[in-house]
């Protein structure tokens, strides 16, 4: 009777095993967790750099920086001089989001907390 009573604990033991590496690779998959910045209406953004068509940096309060990912390429983003953000009837800059440069809508898909902006390398010419 004893040996009848192992068997399903080492089944349910194998079952929370396989689930919880089943999440983690989930959760690794997902990547970093979304962010938002919050008063972007309210002048929080500091600075952004875009990050070629699909991207860019924006750094927020406290000098956070952050990567927001677009929908689809933006086609004049590396080329603008300025850029809007509209945040949808809130006041946080996030994936609900669209940045607007010279007057092409781009919506947001993901923002996340990120570091600076690689530097640009200097030519010297």
């Amino acid at each position: 009777m004893v040996a009848l009573m192992k068997r399903p604990i080492i089944l349910a033991l194998a079952g929370a095993l396989l689930t919880g590496a089943l999440m983690a690779d989930t959760a690794a998959a997902k990547g970093p967790p979304e962010a938002s910045i919050p008063f972007a209406n309210h002048g929080s953004i500091d600075n952004w750099q875009p990050d070629g068509r699909d991207a860019l940096y924006v750094q927020g309060l406290g000098r956070q920086w952050y990567h927001a990912t677009l929908m689809a390429p933006c086609q004049d983003l590396p080329f603008a001089d300025a850029i809007g953000f509209e945040t949808r009837g809130t006041n946080d800059f996030d994936r609900f989001s669209t940045i607007v440069v010279r007057g092409q809508r781009c919506p947001v898909k993901s923002v996340v907390r990120s570091g600076p902006p690689p530097k640009k390398a200097h030519r010297h010419g």
